[in-house]
């Protein structure tokens, strides 16, 4: 595996450069930097979002487990 560390990492780097060169790629670079600050409030909220819907899961598995276990 170490021997394709540089060919990946070279491919890489050549298609960040290829699309720091296309008007899209500066369009969606210009994106990032202009919306860069608005990242750590999204992230909490969807961090959030995420946990409740995790809880929610739990909750709905431990249900499905206890009706299991009173069907034996």
């Amino acid at each position: 595996m170490r021997r394709w560390y540089f060919p990946v990492t070279v491919l890489g780097l050549a298609g960040l450069g290829a699309l720091i060169l296309t008007q899209r790629g500066r369009q969606g670079f210009r994106w990032l930097a202009e919306n860069f600050e608005k990242a750590p409030g999204t992230w909490l909220q969807r961090n959030e979002a995420t946990q409740r819907e995790l809880e929610r899961l739990r909750a709905a598995v431990n249900r499905l487990a206890d009706s299991l276990d009173h069907v034996r």
